[in-house]
């Protein structure tokens, strides 16, 4: 049990720290001054998994431990110093893919850990996963990454499912959240580097109205 808590503690502040600094990226691309910055990124950072806590009636994780939205901040604080520059839209890809992948395994292997069944383990997973970028992308004003056609919430929900089955299986916490992860990762970053897609709806796109 030990090395559960272990695990789930070490893989939650990864996953926030990455996911608040695409936070933090997103008001980079606004211009936005330094309050926004830790703001977007304490936001983009624990919306997921508030979401996920609150659904499975857990006590909020970063109201008990207020050094996650410390690590928003430094996050935040290093995109402020360290984020300039050009290829800061392919910075935020990637670090959201990583935050992406991290968190659906997180979700479900919180929810897994409290007893919550496993198909409902993998929708925390997916929830925290995407419900943080959702607001990320309200917030700066950019098109939701629920809207594209790329794989986003796919690779979320093959990385919880990966880890939630390996998980039944009695398979090891870490060896089943490193083999979530990278199902996960290596899905997302299929879509970001050759356009990965699931086929749309076979039917004719609706007519345009008329004037």
């Amino acid at each position: 049990m030990e090395g559960l808590a272990a695990t789930l503690a070490a893989l939650d502040y990864a996953a926030v720290a990455v996911f608040g600094a695409t936070g933090a990226l997103a008001a980079a691309r606004r211009k936005h001054d330094i309050i926004t910055f830790g703001f977007f990124a304490a936001v983009t950072g624990v919306g997921g998994g508030t979401l996920r806590d609150l659904l499975i009636d857990a006590p909020v994780f970063w109201v008990l431990k207020p050094s996650f939205l410390v690590a928003c901040l430094a996050a935040a604080l290093a995109v402020w110093v360290f984020g300039g520059g050009r290829g800061r839209g392919r910075l935020l890809l990637w670090l959201d893919a990583l935050g992406m992948a991290g968190y659906s395994v997180v979700g479900a292997l919180k929810a897994a850990s409290l007893g919550v069944p496993p198909l409902a383990a993998i929708v925390m997973g997916v929830l925290t996963a995407t419900f943080g970028g959702v607001l990320r992308d309200v917030l700066a004003q950019e098109p939701s990454v629920l809207l594209r056609r790329e794989l986003y919430v796919t690779p979320a929900l093959a990385g919880a499912s990966t880890f939630a089955g390996l998980y039944a299986l009695d398979v090891l916490p870490m060896a089943a959240a490193g083999a979530g992860f990278a199902v996960a990762l290596s899905l997302r970053a299929g879509a970001i580097l050759f356009g990965w897609k699931m086929p749309g709806f076979p039917g004719r796109p609706p007519p345009e109205p008329e004037d």
